[in-house]
């Protein structure tokens, strides 16, 4: 590999562009649903995390669909245009809001979300329980571990 002596950082380098090239691969298997539903990853994400949460404040969405808070009310604003989302004030305390499902947003996301999830399982049909257990062990330290050592590049 050029520039790189390191028989570790090659492997890991090696390692992260198998990672990125099975995330594509994934994606590209549930995309077209999601078009066809109009939506976007993150904004299935925040039909999907309403449904299953309740209602939620920016910052609780953007922790569950990981995204920034800038990006979450462009989100919640698309959202909220096409009628699948509303902003509610929290009660006691009126300076919070909420997001919440609309009657039609749950409509949606309860006849996607199984379909959505299908195409999840279809994309990872290649491994068995077992190893998709592993695999989420091991991503899960990834993550853990990619998180401690981040720091300026």
């Amino acid at each position: 590999m050029f520039g790189v002596d390191d028989p570790a950082v090659a492997e890991a380098v090696r390692a992260y562009v198998k990672l990125l090239r099975a995330t594509r691969a994934v994606v590209a298997r549930i995309e077209p649903l999601l078009a066809r539903a109009g939506l976007t990853p993150t904004q299935l994400g925040v039909l999907e995390a309403l449904l299953h949460k309740g209602s939620l404040s920016h910052r609780e969405l953007g922790r569950k669909v990981l995204t920034s808070a800038g990006n979450m009310t462009d989100v919640v604003d698309k959202l909220q245009a096409r009628g699948l989302v509303r902003r509610i004030r929290v009660p006691g305390d009126r300076r919070q809001v909420a997001v919440e499902l609309t009657e039609a947003g749950r409509g949606l996301i309860e006849e996607l979300f199984p379909r959505h999830a299908a195409d999840i399982a279809g994309a990872m049909a290649g491994l068995d329980a077992a190893e998709l257990r592993m695999l989420d062990g091991l991503l899960r330290r990834l993550g853990a571990a990619a998180g401690e050592t981040a720091g300026p590049c």
